[in-house]
C-alpha cells in the first residue's frame, strides 16, 4: 500500500496490495481487499466490502453495508446507496467453484444506485443513470435512464443533477436546477 494520504478508521481492514487515493475516507468495520483500486476523494461507509480487483474511480460515494464484488468497475462520481449489492456469478452454487467465471459489471460516470438495489452481474449501468431503491437490474441500463422495480423497468430519464426529465413535443427537456438541456432521439438521451 502507498504512503497513507487517506483516512481509515482503526476498525477498517486494509489488505496488502490495495491502492487508495488521496483524500479517501474509509469508515468503521469496512474491509478493503487485496489488489483493488480506490480513487481519490472517495467515501467508503461502515461495514463495506470491496473485493479483490474491484476498481472505484474518483469521488465514489459508497454508503453503509454495501458489497462490491470482484468484476465490478465504478467510474468517477458514482453513488452506491445503503445496502445495495452487486453479484458476480450468474449461477452460483456452494459446491461449485466459479472463481474463474466472474462477470464484469461497469457503472459509468455519475450513475446513482438506490438503497437495497441489486445489480445482477454483466449488466452495465450507463452514465448518469438512476436506479431506484430496491430495484433489481437484470438488463443493460442506458445513459440517463431511470429504472425502478423488480425486475427493474425503465420509467423515464434523469438529468445529470438528478432531476426527472420531461420532454416537450420537440424532444427537448431542461433540468430545472442546472438549466442544462437534453434531447431524446431513437430512445437515447444526450445533453446538448
Amino acid at each position: 500500500m502507498q504512503k497513507k494520504d487517506f483516512f481509515a478508521h482503526e476498525t477498517a481492514v486494509l489488505d496488502q496490495g490495495c491502492k487508495i487515493g488521496a483524500g479517501t475516507k474509509i469508515w468503521h468495520f469496512s474491509h478493503i481487499m487485496s489488489n483493488c483500486t480506490i480513487g481519490q476523494k472517495c467515501n467508503i461507509g461502515q461495514n463495506v466490502v470491496v473485493s479483490p480487483e474491484v476498481i472505484l474511480g474518483n469521488n465514489v460515494k459508497v454508503q453503509n453495508n454495501v458489497s462490491i464484488y470482484s468484476g465490478v468497475i465504478c467510474e468517477d462520481d458514482v453513488f452506491l446507496g445503503p445496502s445495495m449489492v452487486f453479484t458476480n456469478v450468474i449461477n452460483p452454487r456452494s459446491a461449485v467453484n466459479r472463481r474463474g467465471q466472474y462477470s464484469k459489471t461497469v457503472v459509468r460516470k455519475g450513475a446513482s444506485i438506490g438503497a437495497n438495489a441489486t445489480i445482477v452481474c454483466g449488466n452495465n449501468i450507463g452514465r448518469f443513470a438512476f436506479i431506484g431503491a430496491g430495484a433489481v437490474i437484470t438488463k443493460e441500463v442506458a445513459d440517463y435512464a431511470l429504472f425502478v422495480g423488480n425486475p427493474a423497468k425503465q420509467i423515464g430519464w434523469m438529468s445529470e443533477f438528478g432531476h426527472r426529465l420531461e420532454f416537450n413535443k420537440d424532444n427537448i427537456a431542461e433540468c430545472p436546477e442546472s438549466k442544462d438541456r437534453y434531447v431524446i432521439n431513437n430512445n437515447m438521451v444526450k445533453k446538448i
